[in-house]
């Protein structure tokens, strides 16, 4: 996901644990430790927990995404 002067963005999601794909708006705003932030999020489908952690590519400036059971 590429840089985008909007602090929101569409991402599709897949729930870790249930699977289902479900939208959801991203948080590109919060640039803590170098462009890297984490929060949790229920899933839309199961309403389990889901640890999204956010970064960002210095020199890209390209954003990963990476969702992670809350319990792992």
């Amino acid at each position: 996901m590429r840089k985008t002067d909007n602090i929101l963005s569409d991402y599709d999601a897949a729930c870790p644990y249930c699977g289902e794909h479900f939208s959801t708006m991203l948080d590109l705003s919060q640039d803590q430790n170098n462009g890297s932030h984490e929060y949790i999020e229920d899933c839309q489908i199961c309403c389990r927990p889901i640890l999204f952690s956010i970064g960002q590519d210095p020199v890209t400036d390209e954003f990963n995404v990476q969702l992670r059971r809350d319990d792992d």
